[in-house]
């Protein structure tokens, strides 16, 4: 008289790339064992997950497992073997330490709030048979991992000895990789399985058999933190910006800006000073009004104004065309439309009757989206220039010392040749150089034979640059 299950998930039909089902009449089926012999069962399990909810029609081929192993696994597998790199440098053991006996930095403690906020989510997700949910938050756990904490905490882990804060950074990351893998071990259960082996059991011969015998990981709602969640979720949106900004502008990383103006809430210092690394500017100014750093151009949408205007469409267009930009897109935002005066005739007009383009003012690089916005003071001085010129030929010089052979503590002799612009750079900035690249000397016009050379256009600056142990 009772159900036989509590929950059922029914699966859709298994597809190619096009939506076309698998059979082998068609020529389009390969076996199972075929695609997990290429890419590795836990690709082909991931690609399930992530591609649709589990009802529906699930694509499967080679190449759509090997999307989740080139965007996910390749970035987790790569955290994992950058702790294992530099904890068998140092023979750091994790199993000795823990967070919870020492004092965090804002960085560990913003890694570990989203570790446990992820533990809850997935946890949650997985209760209630959301599966394709949790695995969006497994990816953007990952990449913020990866590609902010491990990148921003990387001299962290290169300083020389063990002081107290690499201890710190080493326990924050081997903590991050440890519960990650716990927690999608249910989904992904091979490489989790190496993962944990090869941190946990190696060292800890008292540890579960197998990740698969752990008890799920449980949130410790102490460390969670949404404050500071969201304040870095908003320096991480600032950097995307003005990232596309930079771009937009063809202005190079590499090159110091002067200023960055933002539209949001003002951070404090400890945030700000990232996003000025992370986009090399001097200094970050919060704003309210960004009507000097950018206007807006309206155009008639025909699609809708065509019915509602007849004969008036012509004369809107040239009306639009002169009309305050900024006054009619605070009258959009504030009440969803605005009114427009067309000979002598009234036309009330919503966005959807819009053509709106973000028009920005010379000298500056911008931004935007939802209710933030970015922008960027791209004029430059002599002395950003400058600057400009030095960290491009640092980071031409770190490259010739990589594809050299050279080890990283190696001094080097630095020569600069058939440039006087950039030999006259190199001589003002002569300490800062030989300090980044570790070169003893610096010898101008010099040819040695020993010498690894290149040819290299820094700027628009022809210069040949050579390198010698």
């Amino acid at each position: 008289g009772k159900a036989p299950y509590k929950n059922v998930v029914v699966n859709g039909l298994v597809v190619d790339d096009n939506g076309v089902k698998l059979s082998k009449s068609l020529g389009n089926y390969r076996p199972p064992m075929e695609i997990i012999g290429a890419v590795g069962a836990d690709a082909v399990r991931w690609s399930f997950y992530t591609t649709t909810q589990p009802w529906n029609n699930q694509p499967m081929s080679v190449k759509s497992a090997s999307e989740a192993i080139k965007n996910y696994f390749g970035t987790l597998w790569n955290t994992y073997a950058f702790f294992v790199l530099y904890a068998e440098i140092d023979q750091f053991d994790g199993s000795k330490h823990s967070i919870y006996d020492v004092k965090l930095s804002l960085m560990d403690k913003w890694i570990i709030s989203k570790l446990n906020t992820l533990v809850q989510t997935v946890d949650n997700n997985l209760a209630n048979y959301r599966i394709t949910e949790s695995t969006k938050v497994i990816e953007k756990f990952i990449d913020d991992l990866s590609n902010w904490y491990v990148r921003r905490s990387r001299e962290r882990f290169w300083a020389k000895g063990m002081p107290q804060d690499k201890i710190n950074a080493y326990t924050t990351l081997y903590t991050c990789l440890v519960t990650l893998s716990k927690a999608i071990s249910p989904m992904l259960p091979f490489i989790t399985e190496d993962i944990y082996q090869n941190l946990v059991r190696s060292v800890n011969k008292d540890a579960k058999e197998s990740i698969h015998l752990c008890n799920y990981p449980e949130v410790n709602l102490e460390y969670i933190d949404k404050e500071l969640e969201e304040k870095m979720d908003q320096v991480l949106d600032i950097v995307v910006l003005g990232r596309n900004a930079r771009n937009a502008s063809n202005i190079k990383n590499r090159q110091p800006l002067k200023e960055m103006f933002v539209l949001a809430k003002p951070l404090d210092s400890f945030y700000n000073e990232i996003i000025e690394e992370e986009l090399n500017v001097k200094k970050v100014t919060y704003i309210d009004d960004i009507s000097a750093y950018t206007t807006y151009k309206f155009k008639p949408n025909f699609k809708t104004l065509g019915p509602k205007c007849g004969k008036l469409l012509g004369a809107l267009g040239k009306v639009l065309a002169e009309i305050n930009g900024h006054e009619t897109m605070k009258a959009l935002n504030a009440n969803g439309f605005v009114n427009v005066l067309v000979n002598d005739t009234n036309l009330m007009l919503t966005k959807e009757d819009l053509l709106i383009e973000t028009l920005q003012t010379e000298g500056y690089a911008v931004a935007s989206e939802y209710d933030l916005f970015v922008c960027l003071d791209t004029k430059l001085t002599d002395e950003l220039v400058e600057e400009g010129f030095v960290n491009e030929l640092v980071s031409k010089v770190q490259t010739m010392r990589k594809d050299a052979g050279f080890e990283v503590v190696d001094h080097i002799t630095l020569y600069v040749s058939n440039n006087e612009t950039i030999k006259n750079i190199v001589t003002k900035n002569l300490s800062e150089i030989q300090g980044q690249v570790l070169a003893d000397q610096v010898l101008f016009d010099v040819d040695d034979a020993d010498a690894f050379t290149k040819e290299w256009n820094l700027n628009g600056e022809t210069v040949k640059l050579a390198v010698k142990r």
